[in-house]
């Protein structure tokens, strides 16, 4: 399976269904972004820190797998150059329609997060990387090329899921809202759905997602080069397994002065 090419479709279908990641901001919310009044998810509920974020007025920021008229636009309102990178047509058509909407300038591009060869080394400031990565099998292109095209200083800001999650059988999670330890970690949906349930959830055009471990989240930002400098983690309004422990985790990770 050509994974890129069936997740780009999947998520044109669910901005089609109007799922919460792709339901583009409001007039209101650009009008208090301009006057200084804004804040940012990465995961699910917690805003990002204020203090996270470099300065923006004037900065190059790459808005990246994070098309959907959300974080983008903001950005943009606050003074930033803003480049939205996304796998979707239709999540970037959202950027587009916002940009157009508030005379917002937005340059879209559409691609995969772990190929940035379009952009020359060291063009941006700020890195902007919500819960994203979970839909390719392989992590470690991300961070490397996030370091690469970021300036020296520059700033990574992540989401992505605590692997756990996926250790539990997802249909009873989702049917019956039970949790049940039944699938080893690291996990695909490919390799490790029952043949039914994978051609069910096929033939509906759900996204395809793989778990990665935190070796590999964390640690791939490390060894990519980058430095740590915050993290926290969130939780989920509609999963279980929230009531028990948090389910994703954002960070902050600095590229690092030479």
């Amino acid at each position: 399976m050509d994974i890129r090419a069936y997740n780009r479709e999947a998520w044109n279908t669910e901005a089609d269904k109007k799922n919460p990641w792709t339901i583009p901001v409001g007039p209101e919310v650009i009008a208090a972004a301009r006057q200084g009044e804004w804040s940012l998810l990465l995961t699910p509920l917690k805003p990002v820190p204020p203090e996270w974020y470099p300065p923006l007025e004037g900065a190059d920021v790459l808005c990246l797998a994070s098309a959907g008229g959300q974080q983008g636009p903001v950005l943009a309102a606050v003074g930033a150059r803003v480049t939205v990178l996304d796998n979707s047509p239709r999540q970037l058509d959202s950027d587009r329609q916002v940009a157009e909407r508030e005379g917002l300038e937005i340059n879209l591009v559409e691609g995969d997060m772990r190929d940035l060869s379009v952009f020359p080394d060291a063009s941006f400031d700020l890195i902007f990387h919500p819960v994203s990565n979970v839909f390719i099998p392989d992590v470690q292109p991300v961070w490397r090329e996030a370091y690469r095209v970021l300036r020296p200083g520059g700033v990574l800001l992540a989401g992505f899921m605590n692997p756990v999650m996926y250790i539990f059988d997802l249909e009873l999670l989702e049917e019956e809202q039970r949790l049940e330890v039944r699938y080893k970690l690291p996990y695909s949906d490919l390799e490790d759905l029952p043949k039914e349930t994978l051609e069910k959830w096929l033939a509906d055009g759900q996204p395809v997602e793989f778990s990665h471990t935190l070796e590999e989240q964390i640690g791939g930002q490390l060894q990519a080069g980058f430095l740590l400098a915050g993290f926290y983690e969130d939780t989920h309004p509609d999963d279980l397994l929230c009531d028990y422990m948090p389910t994703l985790i954002a960070t902050r990770a600095i590229k690092p002065s030479k």
